[in-house]
């Protein structure tokens, strides 16, 4: 850690898009906080990458990359001051002071006497509109749902540590959750600790990300400082979302390969934004198998797409593809990613359970995106790796901030503070 250079914290991490943003403007991490075991692992190998990037040794994290080396000799050769900055805890009443101590020795080991910004967003399901749709079907509906108050663990650190700044980030359907009473909760207890808050929602795709991605984010600054809301530029860059996927190898339903395509060049958009480099390592670039009918609802998709971009209807497949019971709603759960697009849809942590959602643009594919894929048009950097099995690194890249949109808002934070 450089004591020089600004500091932050990151609460309800995942896995750590947010904070790559920022650490990619050089701030550095006193601490990231997460309870998700899988996405707590992914931190750590991040933590590990910049370690191993700093001493110019990154042949052995490329070495973890081919599968050459276990994890546990990836950590082996890391000093445990790295590891350290990656709480895997649940933030609760119970475990806050155990938390707030361990942050504590952590700045006291490093010389750190202020934390500059706290970043983060509670888990937003308790707040989507997806999630308040589906409420309607549980017996514990959304509205007593205990996630919805986690932003009170977040104002006790702005409390503790007083930042100069912090970055609340969540979902656009935050403002309109229990009929608005939740949001104005939210901004009374960010005020009640000492701030000046400001929200704004914001998309991703004005940050150079090819997805279409809105989100709520409140951005507050201590009270009789002359900060404010940071001014952003919408970015345009001249891209289709294919230059984040033609150069990845042409995939069978289930299967996994790791070599990059030898025919197809690195686009401009994967060199300017750094999302591959020469020395990258393919990993994840696997697709789940699909079912023949699926197989064949997909190519009707496709080909619907292809046809001016229509949209297949789920009511007007065939009978014998029809498979689900509610013909009212979600009748658009078959989509192809926008290929040919400036932006695609928004990437949701529903590719967990299927990737009906978001099928391939190759219609000679035929599939759903690989976990790769994903992560790109998250605009995650190759050499990003995501621990646990396929259906944990799905929901990992699905509830991320952009990497790209989070080191847009970092720049301009950055300014701010440093002025």
């Amino acid at each position: 850690m450089k004591r020089d250079s600004l500091n932050f914290i990151d609460l309800f991490a995942g896995a750590g898009g947010l904070s790559e943003g920022f650490m990619q403007r050089g701030f550095n991490p006193i601490a990231h906080i997460e309870m998700n075991t899988y996405a707590a692992m992914t931190l750590e190998t991040r933590a590990i990458y910049y370690y191993f990037k700093k001493i110019q040794r990154l042949d052995i994290y490329y070495e973890y990359e081919r599968g050459n080396i276990t994890r546990e000799q990836l950590m082996a050769n890391t000093p445990h001051e790295v590891l350290q900055t990656v709480i895997n805890e649940e933030m609760s009443s119970k475990t806050i002071k155990g938390i707030f101590a361990h942050i504590d020795e952590i700045m006291a080991q490093d010389g750190v006497e202020n934390v500059d910004v706290i970043i983060g967003g509670p888990p937003c399901q308790a707040y989507s509109l997806v999630g308040r749709a589906q409420s309607s079907h549980m017996e514990k509906p959304m509205e007593v749902d205990p996630r919805n108050e986690l932003y009170k663990m977040y104002t006790q650190f702005l409390y503790k540590y007083h930042p100069r700044m912090f970055v609340f980030e969540n979902v656009a359907g935050i403002t309109t959750a229990r009929n608005g009473e939740a949001f104005r909760n939210l901004q009374r207890q960010l005020k009640r600790v000492g701030y000046e808050i400001e929200p704004h929602e914001l998309n991703a795709k004005d940050f150079g990300v090819l997805q279409n991605r809105k989100r709520m984010v409140i951005v507050g600054w201590l009270k009789g400082t002359n900060y404010h809301y940071p001014q952003f530029t919408n970015m345009r860059v001249n891209a289709r979302v294919n230059d984040v996927l033609s150069d990845l190898p042409v995939l069978e339903r289930g299967q996994k390969l790791d070599t990059y395509r030898d025919d197809v060049e690195m686009s401009d958009y994967l060199t300017r934004f750094m999302i591959r480099n020469r020395h990258d390592v393919l990993t994840h670039h696997v697709c789940r198998p699909n079912k023949e009918r699926d197989v064949q609802i997909y190519r009707r998709t496709i080909e619907l797409w292809n046809d001016n971009h229509k949209r297949l209807n789920y009511n007007d497949l065939p009978d014998e593809l029809k498979t689900h019971r509610n013909r009212s709603s979600f009748v658009d759960r078959f989509k192809v990613v926008e290929g040919d697009m400036e932006f695609c849809h928004t990437v949701l942590a529903h590719l967990s359970k299927d990737g009906h959602h978001f099928i391939h643009p190759d219609i000679e594919q035929c599939r759903s995106i690989s976990v790769r894929e994903a992560a790109r048009l998250q605009s995650f950097p190759d050499n990003y790796f995501f621990e646990g099995p396929r259906t944990a690194q799905f929901v990992q890249i699905g509830n991320a901030v952009p990497p790209l949109m989070a080191k847009g808002i970092a720049e301009q934070i950055q300014i701010i503070l440093e002025v």
